[in-house]
């Protein structure tokens, strides 16, 4: 079977190793940039994709470029804790959750995919609009799929929503647990943060979010500049006892802007000898930490699909969950507990207990993992899909 994956991004390059992994050796990866390099921030891996990766020969890799998350934790705009709870193996899974940069885990996939399949499994420069002689087609091309536009044209620009992201990376001072991720806000302006690199210093990963006037430019666009000082702006007086929001954005190097969009649930993925993947399939707000977790989830489903010769498995498993979860995202997943403490206590609380209640916080958290499969007892008893060759 000849397999060609569009898009050689964390979802493409994991479809490639899982394929191999699941016995598939003519697979190949076009990507259309002509070089593929270490670009992007911070992104989150939950235990379910670090479960994946694992399983794919790469735990040791990954600990050695990520740092283990061991809290999330929610604040309201004044700095006052709303809700915590551990994450990753100090949360019970049997898998960590990583903190990493998003550019040095594409540098990893890609390494990897080049020491199993070859130098020549992937091929920069090559841009795939639409199926060609190959028995399959996966589109993991992202948010502005060329893949998706050839199976449902005419759908136009991803949909935004009035908010806009603001990303960046500072050398700072730990906080809290010193591997603690926050979120800081009030449901409609938001600051997050988290360590993506620890030891002789810290590198804080971090995003800034908030409504956008005007129309927004160049959306699914990563890459676009900021002006630091208009950041500031919005955030000079979310200053801390536990952490320091402006000294933080100041210290940037560079700042992104990033529109806050997604695409509207697809009716079906697969069309033929083409199917979808990832952003391509699925793209969602940045909310829950979930994006590239999802992409790398899809691909060792498909896999796993293909080599039992039931590709519809795939979609019958994975377009479902998604979309609950893209619609889940929607409504502000987990997150919505900035949201309805700031409804019920604009002005702060001195008792989260009497604005929020601990079973209230704790069905938001709980159900959102159920949504997105990473639930604890599930992942960890859920069978794996490696392939047995």
């Amino acid at each position: 079977m000849r397999v060609v994956i569009a898009g050689g991004g964390i979802g493409g390059l994991s479809a490639a190793l899982s394929l191999h992994a699941a016995g598939f050796e003519d697979v190949a990866v076009h990507e259309a940039a002509q070089e593929l390099r270490p670009l992007g921030v911070g992104i989150n891996l939950l235990p379910h994709a670090v479960r994946e990766l694992t399983e794919l020969g790469l735990a040791d890799r990954l600990a050695e470029i990520g740092v283990a998350t061991a809290e999330l934790a929610y604040f309201n705009r004044y700095g006052t804790a709303i809700w915590s709870e551990p994450r990753g193996l100090d949360a019970g899974y049997a898998w960590p959750q990583y903190s990493v940069h998003r550019g040095r885990l594409q540098m990893l996939l890609l390494e990897a995919v080049v020491e199993r399949l070859g130098p020549r499994a992937v091929r920069t420069g090559s841009r795939i609009t639409g199926p060609g002689d190959e028995d399959l087609l996966i589109g993991a091309d992202g948010i502005n799929s060329a893949v998706r536009a050839h199976l449902f044209p005419g759908e136009g620009p991803p949909p935004w929503n009035g908010l806009v992201l603001w990303r960046g990376m500072t050398y700072g001072e730990p906080f809290l647990t010193g591997r603690s991720m926050i979120m800081a806000g009030d449901g409609t302006q938001k600051f997050v943060a988290y360590p993506i690199e620890t030891g002789g210093r810290t590198l804080i990963n971090w995003i800034a979010e908030r409504p956008l006037d005007g129309e927004a430019p160049d959306r699914g666009n990563w890459n676009r500049r900021a002006d630091l000082k208009e950041i500031l702006r919005h955030f000079a007086d979310w200053s801390f006892d536990w952490l320091d929001v402006p000294g933080i954005i100041a210290g940037a190097d560079a700042a992104y802007e990033y529109p806050m969009v997604d695409r509207e649930p697809l009716p079906y993925w697969t069309s033929g000898k083409v199917t979808l993947l990832g952003d391509a399939a699925h793209a969602m707000y940045p909310i829950g930490s979930n994006g590239a977790s999802q992409a790398i989830i899809d691909a060792r489903v498909l896999a796993h699909s293909l080599a039992r010769g039931d590709l519809t498995a795939y979609e019958a498993a994975r377009r479902p969950a998604t979309t609950a979860l893209q619609l889940s995202n929607r409504r502000m997943g987990p997150e919505v507990v900035m949201k309805l403490a700031h409804e019920r206590a604009p002005d702060g609380f001195d008792d989260i207990e009497k604005v929020v209640p601990h079973a209230e916080r704790a069905e938001i958290a709980a159900s959102y993992k159920r949504t997105a499969g990473f639930d604890p007892a599930s992942l960890n008893e859920r069978p794996s899909w490696s392939v047995t060759r």
